[in-house]
């Protein structure tokens, strides 16, 4: 290859936060080698300090919007603002998996860099300019998901979730997959302009019907959209709380952005089509979900079942379709990803070595043992459940809104029916904190104090920006505007 066919330094700035992250992520694999079990602070500091550094050059933009690899690399102001929600997710939850982790000697060097590499392939989804980019950062992303929740081998559940999240990962990409390759057979391009111009003109759409369908289900899966939500609960149950934590937030900002590429960007002109799939898929979700939820006892995969149901409520907006749907849909889910994060926090702040508070029967006469940790909880069931003024309440507030004017009446009624069946096992959890008798032994205090703290602001941050919430939609639709 000459010179000339190879791209500028400057041509290259808009990577600059992915190149940033990427290069930490190798950095620190190489000096865990020279790093004793007691020196591992240094590169988790490290991963936190580089995910912390991607995270101003995205906010101040620097590197500018743009293409890179012939359009297979998109910077714009929806990459931009996802990717700085994915990096403030992805940083709490290594601030979060750090004492759990430590305390149950479950913290190899791996985890910050297995992390890392995650979020690159997010960032590469959110920015895909081609099915080719898609897949990639896709797969980087589950293939860092798999090891993460196989962290405990020694954990028979965790191993056992893990081998259900690959097998079922392995088929949804190879779904996925399919999809691409008959879009591709049906267009001639990967590149989703090229994609939108062929659809705009094919008079045979069947072929592209097909792999339109076959994506959405590749995308349905990896969001957890009800059917294909049966690796939720496991995961979520079986894998360490704090990727769990990991796991139910980020890759839902990812997913959704994925979802946008794919099916706007790319088969834009057959939205009548995939946003008819994606109502059924979020009524299916919300129904599902939330009636399953009601009946369970761990809370994980309580939190695992109304995650289904939150997706739902992500798809009604997307299904709404426009500007606004999908603002309503984006605010959806840098929402949840916050609310998520909070909730699995909760569990994470009342376990010990020992002790892992993932029963509802743990969180029993908690306000008679802590009323703060009570009170920051309740900020966190309350904006789950969608209760005014917290800022769960403003999310499905605006994404039904969306709904409603993009004439879907019927899913907007079913999405008010289910919100309020949803409400009762979030309320279920504030009942059992502040009218039940505690169980058990009491646990002694955290002997750290950063989690307690993070997870503090992590529940009132719920409160703050259910009351200001203005400012984030209004990003949100910026970021669609044009």
């Amino acid at each position: 290859m000459t010179s000339s066919m190879l791209p500028a330094a400057t041509d290259l700035l808009p990577l600059l936060p992915e190149v940033v992250l990427l290069a930490g992520a190798f950095t620190l694999l190489i000096l865990d080698l020279f790093l004793s079990e007691r020196q591992r602070v240094i590169t988790h500091g490290l991963a936190l300090l580089t995910i912390a550094i991607s995270f101003c050059m995205l906010l101040t933009d620097v590197g500018g919007s743009g293409t890179v690899f012939n359009g297979m690399f998109v910077r714009d102001a929806m990459a931009n603002l996802t990717k700085l929600a994915i990096l403030l997710v992805s940083g709490l939850s290594l601030v979060y998996a750090w004492p759990y982790l430590r305390e149950r000697k479950l913290y190899p060097g791996e985890v910050p860099v297995l992390v890392m590499f995650a979020t690159v392939g997010m960032m590469m989804m959110v920015s895909a300019g081609s099915l080719v980019m898609v897949y990639l950062g896709l797969e980087l992303l589950a293939l860092c998901s798999y090891a993460l929740v196989a962290l405990n081998r020694e954990d028979g559940l965790s191993s056992e979730a893990a081998m259900k999240y690959i097998v079922l990962g392995s088929l949804a990409s190879g779904l996925l997959l399919y999809g691409m390759s008959l879009t591709y057979g049906a267009t001639g391009t990967l590149d989703l302009p090229g994609i939108y111009a062929a659809v705009e003109t094919s008079p045979d759409r069947t072929l592209l019907l097909t792999g339109m369908v076959f994506m959405v289900a590749g995308v349905a899966f990896k969001l957890g959209a009800a059917p294909f939500h049966m690796w939720l609960p496991d995961v979520y149950q079986g894998a360490p709380t704090p990727i769990a934590l990991f796991i139910s937030s980020g890759p839902k900002l990812a997913a959704f952005a994925m979802a946008f590429r794919i099916l706007e960007d790319g088969v834009g002109p057959l939205s009548g089509q995939w946003q008819l799939l994606l109502a059924i898929l979020a009524a299916a979700s919300m129904i599902i979900g939330n009636l399953i939820a009601i009946a369970q006892t761990n809370l994980k995969r309580m939190l695992a079942y109304s995650t289904v149901s939150h997706v739902g409520f992500l798809l009604v907006g997307f299904a709404g379709g426009g500007e606004t749907g999908y603002a309503s849909a984006l605010f959806y889910a840098i929402s949840y990803a916050i609310m998520s994060v909070a909730a699995f926090g909760a569990i994470i702040v009342l376990s010990r070595q020992g002790f892992e508070a993932d029963q509802i029967d743990d969180f029993k006469g908690l306000n008679a043992r802590n009323p703060w940790q009570a009170g920051l909880v309740l900020c966190v069931m309350a904006s789950l459940a969608g209760v005014p003024p917290f800022l769960g309440f403003w999310a499905k507030l605006v994404v039904l809104g969306a709904a409603l004017k993009g004439g879907l009446l019927w899913l907007t009624i079913v999405g008010v029916v289910c919100a309020v069946i949803g409400a009762f096992y979030y309320l279920r959890i504030i009942k059992v904190m502040y009218f039940d008798e505690p169980v058990g032994e009491r646990q002694a205090p955290r002997a750290d104090r950063i989690v307690p703290l993070v997870f503090g602001v992590n529940a009132l941050a719920l409160l703050a920006l259910g009351i200001a919430w203005s400012p984030i939609m209004a990003w949100c639709q910026q970021a669609f505007a044009g």
